[in-house]
């Protein structure tokens, strides 16, 4: 998979988590699915620069999806 841009973190939640009540709702779900994950959370941390960044990276994104098992056509129609 490639992708050419960076994704806000807000903006993957909803759509991973669109049955979620609110933007903190899905993204509390997302961080807890990434702590939860011990291969996903390594894979994240080397590659994260800025923690704090409220977008994640293209080579980030494709790490999250393959990890929920999502192809980027699939990711698209999200």
């Amino acid at each position: 998979m490639i992708f050419r841009r960076t994704i806000l973190k807000q903006d993957l939640a909803i759509k991973l988590y669109p049955q979620s009540s609110n933007i903190n709702a899905a993204m509390q779900l997302l961080r807890k699915e990434i702590k939860l994950s011990p291969e996903l959370n390594n894979r994240l941390e080397l590659l994260t620069r800025n923690k704090r960044a409220h977008y994640y990276t293209h080579k980030e994104l494709e790490v999250i999806l393959e990890h929920f098992c999502i192809s980027q056509e699939e990711f698209e129609l999200l």
